[in-house]
């Protein structure tokens, strides 16, 4: 999972595309109409008719953002008359200019930030009262502020175009690469957020974050119904990763199905918010999910003691998510063509309307294909489905080898961090890069250690490195953390191309998230290889197939996500409670209409389970969506010059979602290709 708090929480900067023709902007603003018109006639007079288009736009582009605050009309017509840019050689130079110093104000502050997180994300002790502090500071969310009242951003507003996605869509294929970088830095300023609302998004979700990082269950201190404690010492998950990570671990094993009931069960008190309090990482109580018991941890006969009483964990989950919510909700008013958060994250964050995604998404779960792999997985298993078996993962060779060997073997290669950091060159190697372009990708990558499941945090400037964190153990990495590393790894790789193989700063990174979590994707489906253990088994029907069924299950995850919102913005005054409520029935809702006619289980609640609702902003879409972008890719960068075609691909930088799967895989986003991949794989089994 990338970094997603720090591209999340300055929103401000993605609601950029749609806003260019917005005259509710201007209504009640200090510049009237008539002073607009006689400012374009004295610039037109001044410069000629040839820049007549020109004039009128970024006059009207100023305008719509000019607060009270910036000056009178006086100020405004002098502002427009001293700083319009008439010839090409200044409005190269201006754009050079905005370009560099943007990247470092941008850079340094990201870096910032990240020593603030620091003791919060990763594991390095006890985190103290001024940390929790401190990660309510924010440098970077008065810098937009501050190049308005500066009038930097007036003067990219007077003399470049905010573009539509219309236009994008329609004119983008033919533009020059000069062209993109012009049109994305003015994704930076064709909005404005007062400082204080974007602080308390980013208040909101670090809070939210914090909150999801110190989830862990004690998988050691959960017992069954016969008393017993089915989990090995020293056993501890977050939730959720961790948590379905042991459920697809357990396929492996021949007494595992026990204990999968039993996660199921732990998944469901903690999304029913019924959950006991103190059990929450805590190894001195026993805890009965099934009957939600707690008893006193008897450490010297490593038994069961007295039944201890067990109060319900709050509604803090659901009331994260509602701060996240009433946080990000205030910057609608400043947002009249995309005025919610979800048409922000759509149709100017993702640029793919909702309505589009939900088709996808739709289009997988009521599929044939989908439909007859539910019935070949239960051939395979030998009983009907279970919930759980959304996460069935029978498809990939690392079921050939228990989850304690391969621990074993990973613990052995990583006892540190400094171990990982070390074979970065030979896991880019083993990929497919050239020895120089390995050690090259490895001198941009720091390897730190996390106190959550892991994420990739890149860099802003090209002068810094990108950041992989990683979960590591006292007795050394585990292979869900291995697992998780090497998805990590392909987006520090992206990040690093995207970023440092970029031709213009403006431009860095790739369209949207899913195409992140397509890339990296690609890393983690060869994680066994890297180990050493690839076998012919691992054939492209078995890869269909396990792209289809995740797919799926984080499809139907995805949907809950956005009917959640959708419930959110109609009820905006709910109570925690009631969206615990709200949130369950459209989990409930979602696996009736998709899943229950091919698990023959309904009123599920499991979906609901997803930390990223709580702390992401309708991050879970770009999942299924990169799934779907993976198979694309992975179809086209394979073979001995994978290292050359991930870089191609990689330094494409941010374009539509469209153009870039056009210039990657000469196709558009389409789940085509993967149903009529998993047909043939299902007529093989």
């Amino acid at each position: 999972m990338a970094t997603i708090v720090d591209r999340i929480v300055t929103g401000v900067a993605f609601l950029a595309a749609a806003l260019a023709a917005s005259p509710a902007l201007a209504e009640g603003g200090p510049v009237s109409e008539t002073t607009r018109a006689e400012t374009s006639r004295t610039l037109i007079a001044a410069h000629g008719e040839g820049q007549a288009e020109r004039i009128r736009l970024g006059v009207r582009q100023v305008a719509e953002r000019w607060w009270a605050e910036d000056g009178d009309e006086s100020a405004f017509r002098s502002f427009c008359r001293e700083r319009f840019l008439a010839d090409d050689e200044t409005l190269d130079r201006t754009f050079d200019r905005l370009q560099r110093v943007v990247e470092q104000i941008d850079g340094h502050l990201h870096e910032v930030r990240r020593e603030i997180m620091t003791p919060v994300q990763l594991d390095t002790g006890a985190v103290l009262a001024v940390d929790e502090l401190m990660s309510e500071v924010d440098p970077a969310t008065h810098v937009d502020e501050d190049l308005f009242r500066s009038k930097v951003a007036f003067v990219a507003l007077l003399n470049f175009p905010v573009h539509t996605l219309e236009q994008r869509l329609q004119d983008g294929s033919g533009w020059s690469r000069k062209t993109w970088a012009r049109s994305r830095m003015m994704d930076r300023f064709a909005l404005r957020v007062p400082a204080e609302v974007s602080q308390a998004i980013s208040s909101a979700f670090t809070a939210a974050d914090q909150y999801i990082a110190d989830y862990n269950i004690r998988m050691d201190r959960v017992v069954d119904a016969e008393g017993r404690r089915p989990f090995r010492e020293g056993l501890r998950l977050i939730t959720h990763w961790g948590l379905r990570d042991e459920i697809k671990s357990q396929y492996a094993e021949t007494d595992g199905i026990e204990r999968q009931r039993l996660i199921l069960e732990i998944m469901r008190r903690i999304a029913h918010q019924e959950i006991p309090r103190d059990v929450i990482d805590n190894p001195d109580l026993l805890w009965a999910p099934g009957s939600n018991e707690v008893h006193a941890w008897d450490a010297e006969t490593a038994a069961a003691g007295k039944l201890v009483s067990a109060d319900r964990e709050p509604d803090v989950r659901y009331q994260r998510f509602l701060n996240v919510f009433r946080a990000v909700r205030a910057a609608d008013p400043y947002s009249p063509v995309a005025p919610t958060y979800i048409e922000r994250r759509f149709r100017l964050g993702r640029e793919i309307p909702e309505t589009e995604v939900q088709a996808l998404l739709v289009s997988i779960l009521e599929s044939a294909e989908y439909r007859d792999l539910a019935k070949a997985i239960g051939d395979r298993l030998g009983r009907p489905l279970e919930a759980f078996d959304i996460w069935y993962d029978g498809f990939k060779t690392r079921n050939a080898h228990s989850e304690a060997d391969l621990d074993r073997m990973v613990a052995a290669k990583y006892p540190d961090v400094a171990a990982f950091q070390a074979d970065l060159p030979r896991i880019l190697t083993g990929l497919g890069f050239s020895s120089e372009r390995a050690a090259w990708l490895a001198e941009h990558i720091v390897v730190d250690p996390s106190r959550g499941a892991g994420h990739a945090m890149g860099a802003v400037r090209r002068e810094d490195a990108a950041h992989l964190r990683t979960r590591i153990g006292p007795d050394g990495m585990n292979y869900k953390g291995y697992n998780i590393a090497i998805h990590e790894l392909g987006h520090n790789v992206e990040q690093v191309f995207s970023l440092n193989g970029i031709d213009y700063w403006w431009l860095n990174g790739v369209p949207n998230t899913a195409f992140t979590e397509a890339l990296a994707f690609v890393f983690q489906a060869r994680d066994l290889e890297l180990l050493g253990l690839e076998s012919s088994a691992e054939t492209q029907h078995l890869a269909a197939l396990d792209t289809l069924w995740g797919a799926g299950e984080i499809g139907g995850v995805a949907l809950v996500d956005m009917g959640v919102w959708r419930w959110m913005y109609e009820h905006p005054d709910a109570t925690a409670a009631e969206l615990r409520e709200a949130t369950l029935s459209i989990a409930r809702n979602v696996w009736n209409r998709h899943f229950a006619p091919i698990f023959g289980v309904r009123d599920q609640t499991i979906l609901a389970i997803y930390s990223h609702m709580i702390a992401y902003g309708l991050y879970l879409p770009d999942y299924p969506i990169g799934h779907i972008i993976a198979f694309q890719v992975a179809d086209r960068v394979k073979g001995a010059d994978f290292g050359s075609q991930f870089e191609r691909v990689c330094r494409q930088g941010r374009l539509t979602p469209d153009l870039w799967m056009r210039g990657a895989v000469s196709s558009p986003i389409s789940t085509k290709s993967l149903l009529e991949q998993a047909r043939k794989a299902i007529a093989a089994l």
